[in-house]
């Protein structure tokens, strides 16, 4: 008896084709807006392309009904061969990037599942090598491959970034160890000036560098001084002046850039806080009589929605900042001199104020009220958060370097940051490793933060630093000093 199917068998059988089909991979000539070819192969969805570097294959990779691996010659529009994606007791592989400098390489990835490929031309043949990461399983959602092939970098579901070497096949390291991206490392890419460009399922973009894989804020390509009745927006790879804003007779003692870059929150004599646009120096904005005596300080938060300033007379105040308007939320009544630096915690709840009269004030921003006061035999100049924040570490008139627990205030330890003089700036490193001070000695001191100890030494300034930062990405380090000097400092460690 013939095999014979019956008109609902028909059905069902027309349905699932239709269902499952065969997707074609649609070539095209980018310059001239023209289809060059289909290539059909894979059956169901396909996850994702990429082509080689010097634009001679293709890699396709099938969704979850194919499962497959396939490479195209684009110069003869055909298959060279193809393979299942991932073993048999992982998942599925989602996503592909190839080598950056050898078009017989290429990396899939997925569930469970991160394989290098290596192109065997003559036999027609791809060969894969499984990854090995240890311990740590992820679902990876994204690749990236640096420039030299050197690494490849894949985002998970998980928020974190995992850094594998091609050739060894192992894991060089993962990161963050905490604050991981929120809803997983949907995209990521290597940039030629260092560093990966990341984005989030939560929509956020973000640049960051091994092996912390903290954002950068900011970018060193920009930086800005202020003194006298100037304040000055300058190019740093070569030194030259953008932009100059002048307010005459007055004196800027302090100037902050907000998050999103539209404006310069900028500190007068004159009791006003001033905000300019940074590439046009329009004024924006005047809070007047923001401070009785002059405001000596100026932070913003990273949400740009707040200042906080602090003056001669030692209020702290807190500004929220809207649109069309500028609002004071509260005046924060505890130094009883001149407030010297501010500085943020990064989720905006928490901020560090410095002192002249011997005290260091942490300030709780939600209740608006003290949480803690640090005390000692000195004029604070500046302070400064370690990026994970438990700690702060503080210098003045004494020439002290001295760390504190967040806490409960309490000193962990004193360093002589000077052998004359005040300490007047300091900043630290995102990562926490390195930080940076400079004073009336004339010197730029680079620290090793948990050993405590001075690692390079800058001699060129003639008068007193007055202040000193560290670019995003620890390219540059710039000091400037109270004779008008500006110097930029190459940062002595590998970034």
């Amino acid at each position: 008896m013939d095999n014979q199917i019956s008109p609902e068998a028909q059905v069902a059988e027309l349905e699932l084709d239709a269902v499952i089909g065969f997707n074609d991979i649609i070539l095209w000539d980018y310059k001239k807006r023209e289809l060059i070819a289909r290539l059909s192969l894979h059956k169901g969805k396909i996850e994702a392309l990429a082509f080689s570097p010097n634009d001679l294959y293709l890699v396709s990779l099938g969704g979850p009904d194919d499962g497959s691996v396939v490479v195209w010659s684009i110069a003869k529009r055909d298959a060279i061969c193809g393979s299942p994606a991932a073993g048999l007791n992982v998942g599925n592989a989602t996503t592909v990037v190839f080598s950056r400098c050898r078009d017989e390489m290429f990396v899939t990835a997925g569930n469970g599942t991160i394989r290098v490929w290596e192109l065997d031309l003559p036999n027609r043949k791809i060969w894969p090598t499984e990854c090995r990461t240890g311990q740590t399983k992820r679902i990876v959602m994204s690749i990236g491959m640096a420039g030299d092939d050197s690494f490849f970098y894949l985002g998970t579901t998980t928020g974190d970034i995992l850094k594998m070497n091609p050739r060894t096949k192992l894991l060089a390291d993962a990161g963050p160890a905490k604050d991981k991206f929120s809803l997983g490392v949907s995209a990521i890419r290597w940039l030629k000036m260092g560093g990966l460009l990341v984005g989030s399922g939560a929509g956020l973009l973000v640049f960051c560098k091994s092996p912390s894989y903290k954002p950068i804020n900011g970018t060193a390509e920009l930086f800005a001084t202020c003194a006298k009745k100037d304040i000055r927006v300058w190019h740093t790879s070569s030194n030259r002046e953008l932009l100059r804003i002048t307010v005459p007779n007055m004196t800027c003692h302090g100037i902050d850039f907000m998050r999103d870059g539209r404006s310069i929150i900028s500190a007068w004599d004159d009791g006003k806080i001033r905000a300019f646009a940074p590439e046009t120096g329009r004024l924006m904005y005047v809070i007047n009589s923001a401070h009785r005596i002059g405001v000596t300080a100026i932070a913003t938060t990273s949400d740009c929605k707040r200042v906080i300033s602090g003056g001669g007379e030692g209020e702290v105040r807190v500004w929220q900042i809207g649109c069309q308007t500028q609002k004071l939320e509260e005046a924060l009544k505890e130094h009883k001199s001149s407030v010297s630096c501010i500085r943020v915690k990064k989720n905006n709840e928490e901020c560090v104020t410095a002192s002249t009269d011997g005290t260091c004030i942490i300030w709780d921003l939600v209740r608006l009220r003290r949480n803690q006061m640090i005390l000692a035999n000195t004029l604070f100049q500046c302070v400064c958060y370690h990026p994970e924040e438990f700690q702060i570490i503080t210098s003045g008139t004494d020439r002290k370097i001295a760390y504190w627990e967040v806490f409960d205030g309490s000193v962990i330890r004193e360093l002589e940051g000077s052998l004359s003089g005040s300490i007047n700036g300091m900043d630290i490193t995102q990562e926490g490793v390195h930080f940076v001070t400079g004073g009336n000695d004339h010197l730029v001191k680079v620290w090793d933060y948990n050993e405590g100890e001075v690692t390079h030494v800058g001699v060129g300034h003639s008068g007193n630093i007055t202040r000193i930062r560290i670019s995003p990405g620890n390219q540059y380090i710039v000091s400037v000093s109270a004779d008008g000097a500006i110097l930029r400092w190459k940062y002595p460690f590998a970034s």
